[in-house]
């Protein structure tokens, strides 16, 4: 199902690269793009994962790099029967973590350095076993691809500047500049929006399921919207096109950030862990004890 939803995918977003295309070159444009989507659907499969984590910064974690968070993303992927997935450390303040891949025996998670200082164990651990719920749910193959053809779409579009910007086009041709300029970036954000805001409350749910606590993710979910709200990701503002993939939007410098809001309310999101939880008889004193200072880790 998720290798179907991804060639639907790719096939959308082609037409709209090859639509760009055609506004910017016509014939001969909509042909360069045919050839260019050809490429970047084959480099967006293979290598989009390594393009994401570049683009971020990423350190991959080893027996020198935070090993902890290694061992325990290991420990969790071991306990819901997956392939353990690499994992990496991004040096960013704002507390935050994303997963990246093609499928679980090709996958990464990430976190940054703000969500292993701000969080207890067992917070990093229900954000990582979010992550994982990515990857066990082939969220991640779409997720990532469609960061990939974001981008190439924005970056098409502005190229329109250059190529049309110094002809004398008349007024069509430049009001025609002026909506794909504007028009093809809010239709990548569209298509992020489609196919991230259902598939957090799923990652939420098996998440919470693969950590063992509901109350857990909804305790990390509220502190981390409270610090990204303030404090900066200059590298994911650099980079909006990713931004759905994050466990929480990490955009909010920018007036254009609101076009990248592909996230559900977190409210709406922490009510629904809060009413999994006493589906399970699960009490709010569990994550209370938990988050309360720094209780014993139990993956470490």
């Amino acid at each position: 199902m998720g290798y179907a939803k991804t060639a639907m995918l790719m096939a959308a977003m082609t037409a709209l690269f090859m639509g760009v295309g055609y506004a910017l070159g016509g014939g001969a444009g909509l042909l360069i793009a045919l050839a260019v989507a050809a490429g970047m659907n084959a480099y967006a499969y293979w290598n989009s994962d390594k393009a994401v984590l570049r683009m971020h910064n990423a350190q991959e974690c080893n027996s020198q790099i935070h090993p902890d968070l290694q061992r325990m993303v290991h420990k969790l992927a071991d306990d819901a029967g997956m392939p353990p997935p690499r994992v990496y450390v991004i040096d960013e303040d704002q507390p935050n973590a994303f997963a990246t891949g093609r499928n679980p025996e090709n996958a990464a998670v990430a976190a940054t350095t703000g969500l292993l200082r701000r969080m207890s164990p067992e917070e990093v651990a229900a954000v990582m076993a979010h992550e994982l719920a990515h990857i066990r749910n082939y969220d991640t193959l779409i997720m990532t691809i469609t960061a990939t053809f974001a981008g190439a779409i924005s970056m098409l579009a502005n190229f329109a500047m250059f190529f049309r910007g110094g002809r004398n086009q008349g007024a069509g041709g430049v009001i025609a500049m002026l909506l794909v300029m504007i028009l093809a970036p809010m239709a990548a954000a569209v298509v992020q929006m489609a196919i991230s805001r259902s598939r957090e409350y799923e990652a939420d749910r098996v998440g919470a399921e693969i950590c063992g606590n509901p109350l857990w993710l909804a305790s990390a979910l509220e502190k981390i919207q409270g610090f990204a709200s303030r404090i900066d990701y200059d590298k994911a503002e650099q980079n909006p096109q990713t931004a759905h993939m994050f466990i929480i939007n990490p955009l909010h410098v920018h007036k254009r950030d609101k076009l990248f809001s592909t996230h559900p309310n977190t409210e709406n999101r922490i009510a629904a862990l809060v009413r999994l939880a006493q589906d399970h008889g699960i009490s709010s004193a569990t994550a209370a004890s938990s988050s309360s200072g720094r209780a014993r880790n139990p993956w470490g």
